[in-house]
């Protein structure tokens, strides 16, 4: 089996499984300027499809046929054949190379993840693994913090959120955060909120520090995510004391 001929046959499976109401109500997540394609899939079924697709090559493909089909998917552009082509890679993070941090730019640089949901499914299943198996490709993602694409941007971010949720690289969280408050951009925003929320599961006071710290210079957006884990008073005490940016 291919990559080729397994990409065909997940692309058929999700126009035999498509359903246009699911479709219409998934493009209501999604602002104008996202290009979300889907053919109308829920989730659970996507899941099951990679799933019946895995078991046919898991006994002779390697990371690189799982690539090339990864490849594949995101070219067809429907937002579930992105999710199997990245479900079924990140079953083979074990063997990851550190190249692949190349080919993720790549996608996301080009376009071929233009939407949240894509970066979004793409972080904790390639780029998160990618950066634990190789630390030293920490300080390069990060530096996608400072891009003038809004994909890459976002990776950023969401490469951290794992990590952070389990207390882990906090530092790391802490300086893409910091580097992405001035941002204008709503997706943006919404990332760095939820990328210190899940900062401050494990370490409330230090996020708290860090929001009155640089209160001014963060977005309301921003603050409204990271502070949902407060009790209410504290929640009102912080949206008082940072307010000061009103994007």
């Amino acid at each position: 089996m291919t990559p080729a001929l397994l990409a065909s046959r997940a692309i058929a499976m999700l126009r035999q499984s498509g359903d246009p109401r699911v479709a219409a109500q998934s493009r209501s997540y999604f602002k104008q300027h996202e290009t979300i394609v889907t053919h109308g899939v829920r989730s659970a079924k996507v899941r099951e499809i990679e799933r019946d697709l895995f078991t046919t090559v898991k006994a002779e493909w390697s990371t690189t046929e799982a690539l090339r089909f990864c490849e594949l998917l995101l070219q067809e552009r429907s937002h579930e054949s992105k999710g199997i082509g990245f479900h079924l890679l990140t079953r083979y993070q074990e063997s990851f190379d550190k190249n692949l941090v190349d080919v993720v730019e790549g996608w996301l640089s080009t376009n071929l993840c233009d939407n949240w949901a894509a970066v979004d499914d793409l972080c904790p299943r390639v780029l998160t693994p990618l950066v634990r198996r190789f630390p030293d490709q920490i300080r390069r993602v990060r530096g996608w913090s400072g891009s003038s694409n809004l994909w890459l941007r976002r990776a950023s971010a969401v490469t951290f959120v794992p990590m952070a949720r389990r207390g882990e690289r906090l530092d790391d969280a802490y300086r893409v955060a910091k580097s992405l408050l001035g941002d204008s951009e709503d997706l943006i925003q919404k990332a760095v909120g939820w990328l210190l929320r899940e900062a401050g599961k494990t370490d409330m006071p230090r996020l708290e520090r860090f929001l009155l710290d640089n209160g001014p210079r963060v977005s309301r957006t921003t603050v409204r995510y990271a502070i949902e884990r407060f009790p209410e008073r504290k929640r009102l005490a912080l949206l008082a004391a940072t307010r000061g940016n009103p994007a």
